[in-house]
């Protein structure tokens, strides 16, 4: 299977277009003993897990420029920022583009090429890793990253690689959600009907600086 098939958005979308379509299910949830890695992983990454499942129950639409779920909804990287800073990491980034300049500059970002879901590139991937895509909506930003999630790991239920974040439109279970949620790592859709994005691109993951030290502390 090919990430081009799964992974793609659908029409890429901006700042402006964030009316929810008519066509999306429910937010997902999950609880973390639904996941497969979860028992053994670190503390830390344990609490990030925990803490960003929780958020899934809340109902939280997609809502661009927002890290505050007071707010009724976050886009994805104020997911990511609210996240990180409510389980005690400083400086923290805002956008995307600057979570992954953040990874990237502590030598902690893997970079993916292939379009295989069994590539060796993914080898190395494991629960609580930043995702990293392009393409999902016009943008000026340099670098070019539009879009980031969590990894949750392996569902229990079906087998399959889940990630948690907001979305205006990727799936779970093949079916679009709209906001925060759990989602498929690899975009699946029942509905044939939908045209993927072909400049979308998963371009890899990486650990998040410092959540290890969290431990010591």
């Amino acid at each position: 299977m090919l990430f081009s098939r799964f992974e793609s958005s659908i029409v890429a979308s901006t700042s402006s277009d964030h009316a929810q379509p008519a066509d999306t299910f429910p937010n997902a949830s999950l609880e973390p003993e639904d996941l497969i890695e979860f028992p053994k992983l670190s503390k830390p990454i344990q609490l990030l897990i925990t803490k960003a499942l929780a958020l899934t129950h809340q109902n939280l639409t997609y809502l661009y420029g927002s890290a505050d779920p007071k707010e009724g909804g976050m886009d994805c990287s104020g997911f990511i920022y609210y996240l990180l800073t409510q389980i005690g990491l400083k400086d923290v980034p805002r956008s995307a583009s600057q979570i992954y300049s953040w990874v990237r500059k502590e030598g902690l970002f893997k970079v993916v090429l292939s379009n295989n879901q069994e590539s060796f590139e993914l080898s190395e991937l494991e629960p609580g890793d930043l995702l990293f895509w392009i393409g999902t909506y016009p943008t000026t930003n340099d670098p070019p990253i539009t879009h980031v999630m969590i990894y949750l790991g392996h569902e229990k239920q079906t087998g399959e690689r889940v990630m948690v974040g907001s979305s205006d439109g990727r799936t779970y279970h093949g079916k679009r959600r709209w906001g925060v949620s759990v989602f498929d790592l690899f975009m699946k859709f029942a509905n044939p009907h939908y045209h993927l994005n072909s400049s979308t691109k998963f371009i890899g993951y990486g650990k998040i600086p410092g959540i290890e030290k969290l431990e010591e502390n």
